[in-house]
């Protein structure tokens, strides 16, 4: 007796464990849960503890972290016939848990399925190359479609990113030639403002040369103009001390040198003339006879 009434105690011990364990649920902050009982949506609940009737209640997980999905590469003909293929990302968060679990089955194949399709309208109505310069426009238009079809699911998209165009060989191969004469260009241009500047400094240097030449000449020229200046003033102030029979003597050695000379005609200075006029005449008074000349007879 004492037996089964231990035996009886630990199943039913064990049978709350069991029940207490289906019946609470842990609720992360991150996380909500869709009641259902008897099959009619009760409530999303949760974060926290939360207790369900294992008997009539179901419930299903929903995460409202921002998560991505992935869309494969799609083809899609562009304005211009051209044939590309385009895969891409979308980012969403679920808004509105009960809501995502009651209109839609599968979110990430919806999705895909609707990513797809509008991709092609949106690339079909751009050219080639918008389609190649113009991403971040692409992204916009493909978000705004795409949250404009899953808001009807709770669902939010956040963001949209292209992330690899591969547009046709021939068009490749174009791009890759167009690639190639730019770089060819921009060298072409690169070498001829290297060699414009090259050639202003070249002429800089020359100008400053010449500049620095000029002024060197005029500093020597002042500077030998100076010495001049102070030779003749030194000259100016050695005459000023000699006295007239000094002079006189000096003309007198001039006289000497250009009767000595064997030229016919003499430039003779007004201020020596005066001179030889005064001389002369003091010769006559004197009887005396100037150098290099002969006595002269009655």
């Amino acid at each position: 007796m004492t037996v089964a009434i231990l035996v009886l105690v630990a199943v039913v011990l064990i049978g709350l464990v069991v029940l207490a364990a289906v019946s609470i649920k842990i609720v992360r902050e991150y996380q909500r849960v869709v009641l259902f009982r008897l099959g009619r949506a009760n409530s999303a609940r949760g974060p926290g503890l939360i207790i369900i009737n294992p008997i009539t209640d179901r419930i299903s997980w929903v995460d409202l972290r921002e998560r991505y999905l992935e869309i494969p590469h799609q083809t899609a003909i562009t304005q211009d016939n051209a044939a590309i293929a385009i895969d891409f990302i979308i980012f969403y968060k679920v808004l509105d848990p009960l809501t995502s679990v009651l209109a839609v089955q599968d979110f990430k194949g919806a999705a895909t399925n609707i990513a797809s399709t509008t991709l092609r309208s949106v690339v079909g109505d751009m050219s080639l190359d918008d389609v190649l310069s113009k991403r971040d426009e692409m992204n916009g238009v493909l978000r705004f479609k795409l949250d404009d079809v899953t808001e009807r699911w709770g669902v939010k998209v956040t963001n949209v990113e292209v992330r690899e165009i591969k547009p046709p060989p021939a068009v490749l191969e174009a791009m890759t030639r167009q690639m190639g004469a730019e770089r060819t260009r921009r060298a072409v241009v690169t070498e001829a403002e290297g060699q414009k500047q090259a050639s202003i400094t070249v002429a800089e240097g020359q100008k400053q040369s010449s500049i620095l030449q000029a002024e060197g000449e005029r500093q020597s020229a002042e500077l030998r103009a100076q010495g001049y200046a102070a030779a003749l003033r030194r000259i100016l102030e050695v005459a000023g001390d000699l006295d007239s029979t000094t002079m006189t003597l000096q003309y007198l050695e001039t006289l000497k040198q250009i009767g000595s000379s064997p030229s016919t005609k003499f430039v003779i200075p007004v201020e020596l003339t005066s001179l030889l006029a005064g001389v002369v005449n003091a010769n006559k008074g004197n009887g005396a006879v100037l150098p290099g000349a002969s006595p002269s007879h009655k």
